[in-house]
């Protein structure tokens, strides 16, 4: 029997009173019970001193040290440590309380049975480094599982957010439209209302945005409806929405080749949309945003050009990922940082991809590459 593991068990209950000790001085610990407190970390000591105990092979240890021997990160916890991690999470802990709650574990721990061996042999050093790779296991999975937790949270609230913002947001746009459409507003009601309806378009594309970066970060991806379309005419209707929202924006189109085939025409509609509503935002306002589409035997691709501030060459690899905004066009409209980001996701599950240069001479040229099948 391990020396180590025969002294947790003997001295479990002064461990945790030292580890309690510790976790009450945490701020936000300060209203939770003793339970609460000792939550897992019993169980934890239990399961590292049956580790201890059980004899351990090089390919075992191999593995451990690797990672490969902690639970399983797919389901739900299943583990002491899983279980605590969940926990911290619940109660609104940060990562660096929940670490140091482990690490006053392992510190305790050490502490007492130092104090009380007179004689450290080579066993006892072995039990120690099995012992530190038990805690390392369990700072891994409470560490994986809380991450798990607060992402999920996040990601729900968001969900939740982007989806109770639709219904005040329709009733705001409906009736400025109605509003617009009878012609019988006067100055300065019509510029009023035009604003409304313009501002109303433009938070109801980045609550679009963010219901779609929520759906894409639980795993899901972008669903898309294969349905047959002509691009000429999926361009012509959002550069005339871009007219609507944009009155002072000059986007020139240029179409050639066969521009027919199954995509989904409300997704690409959605990724050209952000694409000249980005160059709208960032280009030269006195120089026309160019958008061409040509159509090869088994491809197509749309590109969306425009002049002004050059992107650094350092910014291009990151483009496309969520919260990123170039340093030389700033946050624009997009202040989520979204709209490139639900472009690529979009391209990507029509099997596509999707490319951007940026110099002085040729502008800033995002291109889109969609194949004709599946």
């Amino acid at each position: 029997m391990s020396n180590l593991a025969k002294f947790i068990r003997d001295n479990t209950e002064p461990i945790l009173a030292e580890w309690e000790t510790f976790a009450r001085t945490l701020p936000v610990a300060g209203s939770m019970d003793v339970a609460a407190l000792r939550d897992h970390a019993k169980e934890m000591l239990s399961c590292i001193a049956r580790d201890l105990d059980t004899p351990q092979t090089g390919r075992e240890e191999a593995d451990k040290a690797k990672g490969e021997s902690d639970a399983d990160e797919t389901g739900p916890p299943s583990t002491a440590a899983q279980e605590h991690g969940a926990a911290r999470a619940e109660s609104e802990f940060t990562v660096a309380q929940m670490l140091s709650e482990l690490r006053a574990l392992r510190a305790s721990v050490i502490r007492l049975w130092t104090k009380q061996q007179r004689n450290i042999a080579v066993a006892d050093l072995e039990d120690v480094i099995r012992f530190n790779e038990a805690i390392d296991q369990a700072v891994a999975e409470s560490l994986t599982q809380y991450s798990d937790d607060i992402g999920q949270s996040k990601e729900r609230f968001l969900a939740i957010l982007g989806h109770d913002l639709r219904t005040p947001l329709g009733a705001i746009l409906m009736s400025a439209s109605f509003m617009l459409e009878t012609g019988e507003l006067a100055e300065p009601h019509l510029t009023l209302v035009t604003r409304i309806a313009r501002g109303a378009r433009r938070m109801n594309h980045m609550v679009e945005d963010l219901l779609n970066f929520t759906q894409t970060k639980f795993g899901e991806g972008i669903p898309i409806v294969r349905a047959e379309m002509d691009v000429p005419k999926m361009v012509h209707d959002v550069v005339a929405e871009i007219a609507a929202l944009y009155p002072e924006a000059t986007v020139k189109v240029e179409t050639t080749g066969d521009l027919r085939g199954q995509w989904d025409c409300a997704r690409l509609t959605q990724a050209l949309t952000n694409l000249i509503g980005n160059a709208v935002q960032h280009g030269a306002k006195d120089r026309p945003i160019k958008v061409a589409a040509f159509g090869a035997a088994n491809n197509i691709t749309i590109a969306v050009q425009n002049e002004g501030p050059v992107i650094p060459e350092e910014q291009l690899p990151t483009m496309f990922q969520a919260g990123t905004h170039s340093a030389s066009t700033g946050a624009g409209d997009d202040h989520l940082g979204l709209g490139l980001y639900i472009v690529d996701r979009i391209v990507l599950a029509h099997g596509g991809s999707i490319d951007v240069r940026s110099t002085k001479v040729e502008g800033t040229t995002f291109t889109i590459h969609l194949p004709r099948s599946a």
